[in-house]
């Protein structure tokens, strides 16, 4: 099969609070600085012989409050804000939301990350998607207390040293940016460490990463937004940014020193503007274990989805080589997914008697259609530039409309990767009507919200009930009449990133490749059952996050022992890898998932 085996589905979504005794945390910390320290903090639930033990009698109220309650009690505070703020405007609803989950973290990340898990599908949207626009928009405001690590172009020569500053001795996970291209908000420099900080958090409630093995960077080369450099509460380097090889000298010596305490790491590189994306994706991903999240997390789970709407039309996963798909931007992300659909499409013509290629794609950026009769056509965009003779339409010519191009080629699926919000307009919906398909795909994958290339409820009022929806932020499914629901999918990264990146962890793998990410996102693609793909679902339910991650990591785990990449991890060698079965994989990565516990403080003397 060119998919892998649909997947169980039966996995329990949230773990009950564990009966077993943890290892213990041996610290070197005494008293008043183990409050102070979230790693180790657990605030009214330190037992009586440890509040002794450790220095802390008398330090705290003196009854114990256990781990459930403590969770329970959060839990009131945060349902008690949400019912105080129902009139309030949605921004300061989400910021109160953020602020009231930041203080726990900034406090007590045991049980930040136990109500995180726990109600995943509610602080997902918080924590991460869209809220972590917003924050990233007012960060020098909601500054509050260091997290993370700053890399500065004043930092040069000093890296290596500045390395050993952060307290973990072992890190697995970096999620790194600089800040040029946020979201669909462009550059907010320094304040972009929101987006590694949101990632990661990501990270541990979906992959199980160890929240004490995670770094959170944000290289700091300078601003070209004005309105920061006129901020008085602007917090990153006043200059413009740094271009050519003094920014690639700012990135090479960083990763030299991340790698060079950590040579195990997984770096994703998150946020870069489209020219250092790529850049330095073929600059690194053959010396490091890198991947870029914007390239290639996004082209996976589009991929996936493109997949599921195939399914959805009623037709073989093969027929998507003969699919006709509009793809609206041609940034990091637009590029990133023609790329990956494009070798999944080669791979499915070796299996075919007629090999015959195509180009099924229409690529359109801010002027228009993009064809081989561009004047300085870009090389990343030129492989899926429209040219003349077999497969092209008469009468679109370079830089032709997106309404112009819909008539005209009626595609199956419309993409937008734009970062335009309302670019589907209602003509261009309207349009969708006459595609070639009976059940159109509508990808409206642009983040933050503000920046999604249209709502769900006017794709389904426009383009028509029939339709297959997925957005990059989240939006209410849409009540049609007559008890019918059309379904919204989310068809965000945080499906497939961090799978790979625990993938690529547990494998012992020095390098991400094609293949690990496309095994990802075949594994996405076939964890949804027939049923849900007639009713338009396309991605699963976020709150079946570890469960997916869980399968997609193993996936990725397989396709590196396939490849010879895989070198182990821990105490499990390549061999003992190379002869686990799928089920025996997927358990060695759920063994291998982090959960909140409290454990115990030995405090070494």
């Amino acid at each position: 099969m060119w998919i892998l085996a649909r997947v169980a589905r039966n996995l329990k979504h949230a773990r009950s609070f564990s009966s077993a005794v943890p290892s213990p945390n041996i610290i070197h910390k005494r008293g008043i600085d183990i409050l102070h320290d979230p790693w180790f903090n657990k605030d009214t639930a330190f037992p009586l012989t440890e509040r002794d033990r450790l220095g802390l009698r008398g330090l705290l109220p003196p009854r114990v409050i256990s781990f459930e309650r403590q969770y329970d009690r959060f839990m009131d505070s945060y349902r008690s804000l949400e019912n105080n703020t129902k009139n309030e405007h949605p921004n300061v609803v989400s910021l109160a939301k953020w602020r009231i989950l930041n203080r726990l973290h900034d406090r007590n990340e045991t049980l930040y990350y136990k109500v995180l898990i726990d109600n995943i599908k509610d602080f997902a949207p918080i924590i991460y998607t869209p809220t972590v626009g917003l924050v990233c928009q007012n960060y020098g405001g909601l500054f509050r207390r260091a997290r993370g690590m700053y890399f500065s172009a004043k930092d040069k020569g000093e890296m290596m040293s500045m390395i050993y500053n952060w307290p973990s001795k072992q890190v697995d996970l970096i999620v790194l940016t600089d800040g040029s291209r946020i979201l669909g908000l462009g550059d907010l420099g320094v304040q972009g460490i929101g987006i590694p900080i949101g990632k990661l958090d990501m990270y541990v409630a979906a992959a199980g990463i160890n929240p004490q093995r995670i770094l959170p960077v944000m290289l700091d080369v300078g601003t070209n937004n004005p309105r920061l450099l006129e901020d008085s509460l602007y917090l990153g380097l006043r200059q413009p940014r740094l271009e050519g090889d003094e920014y690639l000298s700012v990135v090479d010596e960083f990763m030299e020193a991340a790698f060079s305490r950590w040579p195990k790491a997984v770096v994703q590189f998150e946020d870069f503007q489209m020219k250092w994306a790529f850049e330095t994706l073929q600059r690194y991903r053959k010396r490091f274990c890198m991947f870029n999240d914007d390239v290639q997390g996004t082209a996976g789970v589009a991929l996936a989805g493109l997949l599921g709407a195939v399914r959805a039309q009623g037709r073989p996963l093969e027929d998507f080589v003969d699919q006709k798909i509009v793809v609206v931007g041609a940034g990091s992300a637009g590029l990133g997914v023609l790329g990956m659909a494009k070798h999944a499409i080669l791979r499915m013509l070796r299996n075919r008697k007629n090999k015959t290629a195509h180009n099924p794609f229409w690529l359109l950026d801010k002027d228009g259609l993009v064809t081989k009769d561009r004047p300085h056509l870009d090389p990343a965009a030129a492989p899926f530039a429209r040219g003349s003779g077999p497969g092209e339409i008469e009468g679109l010519t370079e830089g032709a409309s997106l309404l112009e191009v819909i008539k005209k080629v009626k595609p199956h699926v419309l993409l937008g990767l734009s970062g335009v919000g309302g670019i589907f307009d209602e003509q261009i919906l309207t349009a969708m009507r006459e595609s070639d398909s009976t059940r159109p795909a509508i990808f409206a994958m642009s983040n933050p919200t503000a920046n999604a290339e249209c709502t769900a409820a006017d794709a389904f009022k426009y383009a028509g009930e029939n339709i297959i929806f997925a957005s990059g932020s989240p939006f209410a499914d849409v009540e049609l009449g007559d008890g019918k629901t059309g379904h919204v999918n989310q068809a965000n990264n945080m499906y497939l990133f961090p799978g790979v990146g625990l993938g690529a962890l547990l494998s012992g793998a020095h390098h991400i490749t094609d293949g690990m990410l496309q095994a990802a996102a075949k594994c996405l693609a076939a964890y949804i059952t027939d049923n849900e793909i007639e009713r338009g679902i396309i991605f699963p339910s976020i709150s079946s996050i570890r469960h997916i991650t869980t399968h997609v990591a193993a996936a990725v785990v397989q396709e590196a022992v396939d490849e010879q990449l895989a070198e182990g991890h821990g105490d499990v060698g390549p061999r003992e890898l190379a002869d686990m079965t799928e089920d025996e994989t997927v358990d060695y990565v759920a063994k291998n998932m982090w959960y909140p516990v409290y454990s115990p403080i030995v405090r070494e003397k």
